[in-house]
């Protein structure tokens, strides 16, 4: 088993086909909460869903696309982050997140979404990373922010949800941006994020090796 140590507590580790019961329950406790901020193909209703969405990522993951990680807290899934896209090619990627209620407020999300951009950005060599979400979505504007995020624009009525279309925000950063906040102490009250030393490994984490 592979992980990357948040805090105390708490996990970042890569969410396979093989969580899918784990991941269908934690989809129990947040589905309602995150089903307005994220896409209505993640939100599924049940173990066979839940097993579809993992299958899919994997998937991606395996052509060099999108790719899964859940954050686990006390040993207990409740949350992750992921590419949403991931194009090597262009050298392009979307990071995004999810938290279930209980979850939030703990310093979660933006350490973990550090150890995605450090990857894509320093070891596989992207160039942008981009942020996209609701734009009465304050909570992750706020992450978006923390990472060190240009809000580059507004994609109005973009998000349809409910029976009202909302204003999208598009929010990057650039590689050597994200590399100059490695070295460069945080102004204001925007706090940089956690950093480690870009990992060499060949996932988006240093992986550390566990016995299970």
């Amino acid at each position: 088993m592979f992980e990357r140590t948040l805090r105390d507590g708490a996990s970042l580790r890569p969410l396979e086909p093989w969580h899918a019961e784990e991941f269908a329950a934690h989809l129990d406790r947040a589905r309602e909460h995150i089903r307005p901020w994220v896409g209505p193909g993640f939100v599924t209703d049940d173990l066979d869903g839940a097993r579809g969405t993992l299958r899919g990522y994997a998937e991606r993951q395996a052509a060099d696309g999108a790719r899964l990680f859940g954050i686990w807290l006390d040993g207990t899934l409740v949350g992750g982050v992921m590419f949403t896209a991931f194009d090597a090619a262009l050298g392009c990627c979307e990071i995004g997140c999810w938290l279930e209620p209980g979850a939030e407020g703990r310093g979660l999300v933006t350490p973990a979404c550090a150890v995605l951009l450090d990857w894509a950005l320093g070891t596989r060599g992207l160039h942008r990373a981009e942020w996209h979400c609701r734009a009465d979505n304050e909570r992750s504007a706020a992450v978006a922010r923390r990472l060190g995020m240009t809000l580059e624009g507004v994609r109005r009525e973009f998000w349809p949800y409910a029976g009202t279309r909302y204003d999208k925000q598009v929010w990057a950063i650039l590689a050597p941006d994200w590399t100059a906040r490695a070295v460069q102490p945080p102004r204001g009250d925007a706090p940089r994020p956690s950093r480690s030393v870009a990992p060499t490994a060949t996932e988006p984490f240093e992986y550390q090796r566990r016995v299970c």
